[in-house]
This record gives structure tokens, sequence and C-alpha cells, in this order.
């Protein structure tokens, strides 16, 4: 044998065979790290795609790895690389190899091999490490909660088995696997990353999602400096010229989110109207066809289908309780699908009162008319909602007996509190005497609005109670 070949045989990053647990799989042992209060209050993650060349110093941040696997597998090839790198911030969440229930059960056994050698191998060289925890199905509990200590901190990501664009619910899994991780690990923290479901226990920090993703990494400096020329085309920040040929291609919550993931199924697609939400039915259709939709209001809304199947334009025969602010009965909406899913741009208002007729498919006879459902609209999570809002929805709703309004601001929301509308008059809820003005608050991002207070309590402490009475989109 060469002295070359001897090297290569017996190199510890070909062996990985320095950290040795205790289980039958020998599964290297994450040690126990310290979190105080103040390193878990206001935490917000980066993605490791963006922390191995961050040089804007989010050093105040824990670096997770909820990213599919290629963006990350450098880091098992070569993790000497980025010792000095991690070193920089608050802590690193150990690297989330995929154990996709469609995989094979010796890949989901090696994927987590290689989160805990990661968490251990960094441990090592002085960062602070909390171990990231994922499952499959139920023959994988065997190995996946092994190599983390009782009382740990750990990371767990919601993202992917909650209902969100294509996504379905996956809860029963997730609950499943969660339970046994608090009944094996019993941790003494978890760093949820996305909403937690309320059936979740134990002692739950919570990292929004948005706030983490790159749509929010600079929020405090001009982000046009950061890209190239064809990123900046990308993310809209700038128009490519009509000389240049670019063709910009988008689809559904891939570029939104930079494409991270979690556990779960590989599943995947374009946005589609759910079978359970007849008001989406509206944006696909037939091209050239007009649908006609119907609130429960009896408010009527025209929804015209471009070539293409999808919506193109739309026409809200409404002022949506906000005559005071602009909006006109009838206004229309120009629908923009470049972000993967039918987004109403900004109100077309005719304050004259001379709207051009919305002209409908030759073929009338054609012509589909449905109500949208009478029966339940309340939000079923707060990322409905926020899905909702980012769809440009105009929501209203009652609480304590006060009727409240959200209306898109483009860009932000504001929410109006304490009236209603009769015969275009203005009404306050509480003596049902008439009032010519409406205070609102505008905020200018959805987790903003979410901490408006309402009676002493947060919008996100009682989103999916209210009493939702209109809800576009």
């Amino acid at each position: 044998m060469t002295v070359e070949n001897y090297e290569y045989r017996t190199s510890p990053m070909f062996l990985r065979n320095q950290f040795k647990g205790k289980d039958k799989y020998e599964m290297p042992v994450i040690p126990k790290a310290d979190l105080s209060f103040e390193e878990l209050d206001g935490l917000r993650l980066i993605g490791f795609d963006k922390a191995k060349t961050d040089s804007n110093g989010h050093y105040s941040r824990m670096v997770h790895f909820f990213l599919y696997d290629y963006k990350f597998e450098d880091i098992w090839a070569h993790p000497d690389k980025y010792v000095e790198r991690m070193k920089k911030y608050k802590a690193m969440l150990t690297p989330d190899f995929s154990i996709y229930i469609e995989m094979h059960p010796v890949m989901q056994l090696y994927n987590t091999f290689r989160n805990r050698w990661a968490g251990a191998y960094f441990a090592e060289q002085g960062i602070k490490i909390i171990p990231t925890v994922n499952w499959g199905l139920e023959n994988t509990f065997d190995f996946c909660f092994n190599g983390i200590e009782k009382g740990s901190a750990v990371a767990v990501s919601t993202y992917m088995v909650s209902e969100h664009g294509n996504h379905s619910d996956q809860k029963e899994f997730f609950m499943k696997g969660y339970n046994e991780m608090l009944r094996r690990i019993e941790p003494s923290v978890i760093i949820c990353y996305h909403y937690p479901f309320p059936e979740m226990e134990g002692n739950i920090v919570f990292v929004d999602y948005d706030l983490s993703s790159w749509t929010h990494d600079n929020d405090d400096i001009d982000k046009t400096c950061l890209y190239t020329q064809s990123e900046r085309y990308l993310l809209g920040f700038e128009t490519p010229p009509p000389e240049s040929h670019v063709i910009i291609k988008r689809c559904a919550y891939v570029n939104k989110h930079d494409a991270e993931k979690g556990m779960g199924s590989v599943e995947g697609g374009e946005w589609q109207p759910k079978p359970n939400k007849p008001e989406e039915q509206r944006f696909i259709g037939k091209p050239g066809e007009t649908k006609i939709t119907y609130d429960k209001k009896g408010n009527a809304f025209q929804t015209k289908i471009g070539n293409d199947g999808r919506a193109e334009k739309e026409r809200h025969n409404t002022d949506h309780n906000r005559a005071h602010s602009g909006h006109t009965d009838p206004h229309d909406h120009i629908i923009d699908w470049n972000k993967g899913f039918p987004d109403l741009g900004e109100s077309i208002n005719y304050p004259s009162g001379a709207a051009p007729e919305f002209k409908m498919f030759k073929g009338i006879e054609t012509m589909e008319e449905f109500y949208l459902p009478s029966g339940d609209l309340k939000f079923s999570s707060i990322s409905e909602f926020k899905w909702s809002l980012k769809c440009n929805s105009e929501i209203e709703f009652m609480w304590n007996g006060k009727a409240y309004t959200i209306l898109p601001l483009h860009p932000g929301f504001n929410i109006g509190e304490g009236y209603y509308t009769k015969d275009g008059i203005h009404y306050n809820t509480e003596d049902n005497t008439a009032c010519e003005d409406i205070i609102g608050a505008d905020y200018d991002t959805p987790e903003k609005l979410l901490n408006h207070a309402i009676d002493g309590q947060k919008l996100r402490e009682i989103i999916t109670q209210i009493d939702v009475i209109y809800r576009f989109v």
C-alpha cells in the first residue's frame, strides 16, 4: 500500500469514526448547548446558503439548514472549510439531511448519522450546536432520535407539513414523531421554524419563517446592491430592457422562499385551487370566459380568464366599506401570476363613476356562475391568513361585537375597526351612530399586522377564532 493510499484509507474524513455513541448504531452524540434567555429572545435564523457568503454581519442569528440538501452537501464533504465562518454566529443548527418517507431505510439512517456527526464535529470546534430533529414513519423511530442528550435544546420545522400553497396538511404524521421526540429527548427548549401546531407541547420558541427568509435578510440596507444584475431582474428590483431578451421564469413558492424544505413527503407542484376552497376556483377556467362569483353579502365579482386558462383581471362590484379611502364601486384588479399564485394588484378605481365596460366572452352562454361558500370562512391557521394577505385579500370580520376590515395598501395593510357600512353611510358598531372619519392603522408587513392589538389581544392570538363575514381570496 502506498503512502498516499494509506493516508486516504486512514483519513478521519473517510472513516468518520471519531465520535462513537452508545447505541447499537454508535450514533455520534451532540453535547448539550446552554442557551440564555437573551439568545432566544426575538430569535431569527439565517440559511446556510446565505451564511456561507454573508458579508453583512447577521451574526446575531443562528444558522439553519431547512433547505434542499444540495445547498449544504459541501459542509459534509469539507466541514473544516466552514469552521471559522460558523464560529461567527450565535449558534448553528445541525444539517437537516432529508429522511423523506420515500427514501430507502438505509439512506434515512445514513442521513441521521450525517446530522449527528456534523453536530459533534462542529461542537468539538467550539461552536454552539442545536440538534435539528426530523423523522420519517414509525420505522425510523429506532434511530432518528439517537445521538441527542436528554434535556437538550432541539430544532424542528413545521413548514413542509403545514397546509400552504400546494402543500397539504401532514399534521398527523408530524405529531406522531414530535410526541415521540418529547418522550425520548425531553428537550429543554424546542426551536420551531414556522408556526407550531396547537397540539404541540413543550417549551417552544417560535421563529417566523418569513422573517428568517431571504426576503428579510437585509431589512436595514439597500437590497439592490447585494445582487447580481440577473438576480435584480429575477427579484423584481429592476425590469429587463426590451432589447435584452431576458426571460424571467417563476414557479409557486420556490423562488419566493428559496425552495426551503423540511420533513414529510417530497411531493410538490404548481398552485392549483384546493378542492375544499370553492372561492379559489374562479382563478382557473376556459380561455376567454368571464366567471361571476358572489360573496356572502351578495356582492358580485367578475373574473376574466386569459388565454392560458388563468385569471388576468377581476372586477369587484363593491367598495368593501372603504369609500372613504378612495375605493370605488366598482373597481378592478389586474391579476399577477409572477409569484406563482393569483396576486391581485393595486385597486384601479373610478372616482368619476364612469367605469369602463368589463367585457365578457362572446359565447356568454358558457359563462360559469357559482357562489362563494355560505358556511364557515374562519382561518384555520396563521399561515392561511398570511397567505391570504400575500394574495392581497380584502377581509371583514367581527370580534366582541365590533366589525373590522383589512385592506391591502400596496405595499402594506390597513386595519380599520368599529364601523359598518349601510347605504353608503358608515355607522359606529357600538351605538349605531353615523360617523364620517374612519380611523385605521397601517402596517408594512403581515407580521406587524398580526401584532395589532384588539381589545387587549394581538390579532395573531385570535385570528383562528374571529368570525369572518367577508373574505375575498
